[in-house]
């Protein structure tokens, strides 16, 4: 076992918290090595785990019916205090026959 000589330990000593951090830290191996790391999380880890998310909610909307729940007229909502300035004023925006009902009940009923 090798005694460290006095210069050695004032060396250690008298590095600031800073530069003793950064000499221990990943970023210490150069900006190659850590570009390297994330390139090879992206591709193998990242990449992979959002065709799996894709694959499954892909698998699961092919066996889901949608249904419409039943239409009940609570008086808070589908409150039209002036009407809107397109269509008919009645229709929301991005209204769907089949899912949005108006303030009376669905279209179709």
């Amino acid at each position: 076992m090798a005694v460290a000589s006095v210069s050695q330990l004032s060396g250690l000593l008298g590095r600031s918290g800073a530069q003793l951090g950064r000499s221990m830290s990943s970023g210490a191996h150069g900006k190659e090595g850590s570009a390297r790391m994330w390139k090879v999380l992206t591709y193998f880890i990242a990449l992979p785990g959002v065709g799996v998310s894709m694959l499954n909610v892909f698998l699961k909307s092919r066996h889901r019916e949608h249904k419409r729940p039943e239409f009940v007229a609570y008086p808070h909502l589908r409150i039209r205090s002036k009407p809107f300035p397109w269509g008919d004023g009645n229709h929301t925006l991005f209204h769907n026959s089949h899912v949005n009902p108006l303030p009376t009940g669905y279209e179709d009923e």
